[in-house]
């Protein structure tokens, strides 16, 4: 890689290493260097990739690869203390920087701005565009008139996991009813028979969807008729001590097993388990929702079903960016499949 011009940390911490700003891009060290030293032959997708690569380490770009922002895009999430958010706000603005675009990151803290304020401060500063994850628009109790007018208005946007028929726009969407069933089928083969479901209020879409995959695959899965399968939904908040209120119910009721609507809420199933005396996995299995950082290491290693960041985020900027550029994509919702990854909060059913 002689002659190559690495770019400065913008702390002086330490030198960047080629290799690294290449792992990160997931390209080669050779095409890194000759984007890193403005040589021809690299694809405009590749070029952004590396130089994406150099902000997301902290790397200051090189003054002949600085260009001016091709605009600003709001990102608006509901809070910070879920690691599901961030975690999605991580990606989607490596893949905005990746586009050229100047994220700018908007979260509805608690006493904080509503998401029609954040909104309003966005337009304010003429951004390009604006995704919602997890908004307004999931919840079925709030007027959709307000994102019709910003379709009025003419400011693109997209919407993550919330998929509203009165929104005309692209929403990115995990399927709830497919990851549910799936978490089912895990604890089914594992021989549990009475297993509930810890999910958020119904006016949530997603919520909505995972009770609805969830009594369907009680009735395909054991037999259980749709009186007796709602009887196993514990619909509380989307929070540890929601996880705890559920799991208290659903275990007075039998339960061997508890899938959850979130890894926090199946934190807080794990907790009442143990606060029983009981233990997880072997009196009691658990299985949370989003595969959240740091969730391969709690204990148990929680069994939960991995929403497709990556994917998701990847698909709503790139549909984000087609409406900015004047190339609307077909305004649906785009729906990704979930993983079931396995770990140590589940196992056969006590007795079995």
């Amino acid at each position: 890689m002689g002659g190559v011009t690495l770019p400065r940390p913008r702390d002086e911490g330490g030198a960047p290493r080629l290799a690294d700003i290449a792992a990160q891009a997931g390209v080669s060290e050779a095409t890194a260097s000759r984007v890193l030293n403005g040589r021809a032959g690299v694809a405009a997708g590749t070029r952004h990739r590396v130089l994406a690569a150099l902000d997301v380490l902290g790397y200051a770009r090189p003054l002949r690869l600085k260009r001016r922002s091709a605009g600003l895009v709001g990102l608006v999430i509901p809070e910070l203390s879920n690691p599901i958010f961030p975690a999605f706000a991580q990606v989607i603005e490596q893949v905005l920087a990746g586009h050229g675009y100047t994220p700018m990151l908007c979260t509805q803290m608690p006493g904080g701005a509503t998401e029609d304020e954040l909104v309003g401060h966005l337009r304010e500063r003429g951004v390009s565009g604006i995704v919602f994850l997890s908004g307004l628009h999931a919840d079925t109790s709030a007027d959709p008139s307000r994102y019709r007018e910003l379709v009025q208005r003419g400011t693109p946007f997209v919407l993550i996991n919330g998929f509203n028929e009165h929104i005309p726009v692209s929403c990115v969407s995990t399927d709830d009813r497919s990851a549910v069933r799936m978490a089912v089928r895990h604890l089914v083969d594992l021989g549990h028979e009475r297993i509930g479901l810890a999910v958020g209020p119904t006016r949530y879409v997603p919520s909505r969807r995972k009770a609805e995959g969830f009594t369907a695959a009680l009735r395909e899965l054991l037999g259980l008729a749709p009186a007796e399968a709602e009887l196993l939904v514990e619909r509380t908040l989307f929070s540890v001590e929601g996880g705890q209120a559920a799991a208290a119910a659903l275990l007075d009721r039998g339960c061997t097993a508890v899938v959850c609507g979130s890894d926090l809420m199946a934190l807080g199933a794990v907790r009442t388990v143990r606060e029983r005396g009981l233990s997880v996995p072997y009196d009691v299995s658990v299985v949370g929702f989003d595969d959240s950082p740091l969730i391969a290491f709690t204990d148990p290693p929680l069994t939960t079903v991995r929403q497709p960041v990556q994917s998701m985020a990847a698909a709503a900027v790139g549909a984000l960016v087609e409406e900015i550029d004047g190339n609307p994509v077909q305004r649906t919702e785009f729906v990704f499949q979930p993983e079931l990854v396995v770990r140590g909060s589940t196992a056969g059913r006590p007795g079995k």
